[in-house]
Formats: C-alpha cells, structure tokens, sequence
C-alpha cells in the first residue's frame, strides 16, 4: 500500500485539506493504522508523543462522523487537560474544511456550567479527562447513546494516574457495538487487560518508537552550577540560530524566569505550565503555532501533547531523572526526515540521570564544554507572524473567512499574509505577517468584520 494521504479511502473534503495543510507521506503509525481503523476495526497500536497518532485516529474518526446527528458520535478520552486541548485543536485543524462540524472539549479546569451549557447546544465528537467526563454522565448532561468511536489516547499514563475505574464506568455508557480505538507508549500488563475487556478481536500494531538512526543530533553541556544555565542557554540558541524551538524545565517557576529573561533578550517566548488557565494557554499554544513565538518554555505536565511542527531544537534546560521522558522531549524535533537537534545541560547532581539515559538509549553520549559552540553572539531571528486577538468567535457566527475578506478589504493587503486561524467560541486568534501587524490592527478597528464591530488587539 501506498504510504501517501492520497490513496486512502477517505471524505473528499478530508483530502483537500490534507493538501493544503502539505500532509503528505504518512508516518509509520498512520501508514500501519489509519486502514485498520476506516475498515471499522478495533486497534490497540503503540504509538508515543510526535509519532502522529492523533491523525491517525482524527482521520478515522472524521470520516465515519454524521453531519445530521448533533449529538455525539465520538469519545476520546486523554490523561490530562493539555493533551485534550491538543487534540481537539488538530480534529479541528483535519476538519476545518468540513462546515459545522463541532469538537467539543470536557475538562477539569474549565466551568462546568459552561460545558453543560455548550452540551446542549450539540456536539459530534468529545474530547475529555474521564473525571469531568465521568460527572457529567452522572447529572446526565451527557448522553453518548450515538457514540460509534471510543478512543483512548495514551491509555498507560490514564492507568498510571489511577483512572482505570473511571475507564471501567465511562465505558458502561458506551454502545457495546462500537469501534474502540486504543493507544499507548508502552503494553503493560493492565493495558493488555484493559484491551481485552474494552474491545473485539482488536488488531495489535507496534511501530519502532526510538530515535535510533534518526536526524536529531543530540548534544550534552556540564556546568558548573544551576546559574550558569541561562547564559549558557541564550550561547546555544545564539550558536544554532532556530527559529522554533522548546526549552523543557522541571518547575513553573524555573518555567517561568527563563521565559521572562529571554523576552529581556530579545527572543520571543511564552511560558506554559499547568498554571495557566484555558484562554492563556491556547493562546501561547495558538502563538507558537501560528509562528508567532520564537520559542515556548515548559515543563512535561504542561508540555504532553504539544505536537509542533517544524522544530528545529529542543533544549533541556533541566534533565529529567526518567529516560523515557528524556526520549519523549526530544522527540519532537526531527521529524518527517527534517534535521534536528536536542541539546541538554546539566550539572554535577545530575550526572546520574544523564547515566540513565545512556544506558536507556544505548548510547555513549559525550560531554561538552560550552567553549565547544560556535557561531553568532547574538540571537537575531524574529517571528515571521504576529497575532490578533478578536473578541468574538463561533458564538458570534463567525468562520475563518470572515476575518481573512475583512482583513483584505480593510487592510487592502493580500491573503497571503494571512497565516492560520483559530476560531473558538468566543474568541478567535488570526496571524498576519508581523511587519504588518499595527496597520492591519488599526484598519479593522476602523472598519467592521461581518458588518459588526468587535474589540480586539495584538498579542
């Protein structure tokens, strides 16, 4: 079988806009699963964080959605809040070419009344952490009697979080004659078993998920202390010049200085961490997608899920004691036969963890001072995008093609310098090339978007 987007059996509309996203070859879990799962078989497939699991499981589920039917058709339950946004924002980046189809995200975090409120209105796929997941079932403001699709994302952190009676109980509201569609990093036994209660002669499919033989070049720099790292962080993006990159620290408030003491620099970055409430997170997230954001700044918690293109470093400005999440980390970088790169720092009390992943890896990693980095002083690339925030979104009956025929008609300036678009429900979030930013701000201040006037500003 081919391994181009192309030759699947899928919705038109679905293959157009793979095209115009420039999806094209299929990564080895999208090769291996998306024909199983459009047959309508169940899947339990090993995939990890970048493997490209969430288009895989987003394609099948898309294409087996009933426009007709509000109510929802499809349930994706993920460990934590981030992931769950995560998905939600790539289904509706899959969907985007499909009219009125509606992702709805149920988590911990946001108002339940608001969630219960948007129930009402109508969903056809649902992403959400099985806790608020499991108390709407309970007031009944969710019904899942149409449900046709049941995926589980990262099912070995859920069971490792102590979800597996919240599983247990969700899947009793579940129809028996579903498709259930399973994933995990890792088959422990208790996901062996959770497989064999949830589903039906389920088709098994593992994918090599290390990072042997891949493009990222992977480089480790001692210190002498922890305050040594920032300079040696602001040496490092300076040598490698990237556009768009990830620094990983193991605190918010680490998180968070080296966020503030880069933007003092120069280098345009957003902190993310489980602080953070729902708007300014999809905001940031928005940011650095859109390439509005040199960099972000993160910790693990906070980073799962994120799935960024085009990531030319990550930096592990503190190394994790866990392997694995070393592993996870740099693995977004790299991708699709892109060269990467992953550069780690660290001091005397983490010489054991470095250890660690050595021997996790298989690898006889050296070393490095920072006099061995060469290359520019200073950092010098600026975000190509800029973003605008419009206080109104799908509530206000707006689309994607509202903002870009006002922006044109009272910018006067090409589509093209239009980048991404993100609308949700009350708030929407468009990029326009950054030197273009302030006219682009004031014109439509000045003039109106679908014959109304809304606030709205730059980020």
């Amino acid at each position: 079988m081919s391994n181009n987007f192309a030759s699947l059996k899928i919705d038109i509309r679905l293959k157009r806009n793979l095209k115009d996203l420039k999806f094209e070859e299929m990564t080895p879990i999208q090769e291996e699963a998306l024909p199983i799962i459009l047959e309508g078989k169940d899947i339990i497939a090993q995939a990890k964080t970048g493997s490209g699991k969430t288009v895989a499981f987003g394609l099948g589920v898309l294409n087996s959605i009933d426009l007709k039917q509000s109510r929802p058709q499809c349930l994706i339950l993920c460990p934590t809040r981030e992931l769950a946004e995560q998905v939600a924002m790539e289904l509706r980046k899959l969907a985007r070419a499909i009219a009125n189809l509606k992702v709805l995200t149920i988590t911990g975090g946001s108002s339940e009344y608001h969630q219960e409120k948007s129930l009402g209105h109508g969903a056809h796929i649902i992403v959400g952490t099985p806790g608020r997941v499991i108390k709407l079932l309970k007031r009944k403001a969710l019904i899942l009697d149409f449900v046709k699709q049941y995926v589980l994302d990262e099912a070995d952190r859920m069971l490792d979080m102590g979800f597996i009676d919240d599983i247990s109980r969700i899947s009793t509201y579940v129809p028996k004659n579903r498709q259930t569609l399973l994933f995990s990093a890792t088959f422990p036994e208790d996901i062996e078993e959770l497989g064999k209660r949830l589903q039906n002669d389920a088709v098994r499919v593992s994918v090599d998920v290390t990072h042997e033989g891949s493009n990222i070049k992977e480089e480790f720099f001692q210190l002498d202390s922890h305050k040594d790292k920032m300079s040696a962080l602001i040496k490092v993006l300076a040598a490698y010049q990237a556009k768009r990159f990830i620094v990983f620290c193991k605190t918010k408030r680490i998180s968070d200085t080296v966020a503030d003491d880069l933007c003092k620099n120069g280098v345009i970055v957003e902190s993310i961490h489980g602080d953070l409430d729902q708007n300014e997170r999809t905001a940031a997230l928005t940011m650095f997608s859109n390439k509005s954001l040199n960099g972000i700044v993160a910790t693990d918690v906070a980073a799962r899920g994120i799935d960024i293109k085009d990531l030319d470093l990550v930096v592990n400005f503190d190394l994790s004691n866990d392997p694995e999440v070393y592993v996870h980390r740099i693995g977004r970088t790299g991708r699709a036969g892109n060269e990467g790169r992953a550069v780690s720092f660290l001091v005397e009390q983490e010489l054991e963890s470095f250890e660690n992943i050595c021997e996790y890896q298989k690898a006889d990693y050296q070393l490095k001072g920072l006099d061995a980095l060469s290359g520019e002083n200073e950092y010098s690339i600026k975000p190509e995008m800029a973003t605008i925030y419009v206080l109104a979104g799908k509530r206000d009956k707006l689309r994607p093609g509202d903002f870009v025929g006002a922006i044109v008609g009272e910018a006067g300036i090409n589509s093209q310098e239009i980048g991404d678009i993100l609308v949700t429900k009350n708030k929407s979030y468009i990029a326009v090339k950054a030197d273009l930013i302030k006219h682009v701000v004031h014109s439509l201040r000045k003039g109106k978007i679908k014959k109304r006037r809304f606030k709205l500003g730059f980020l």
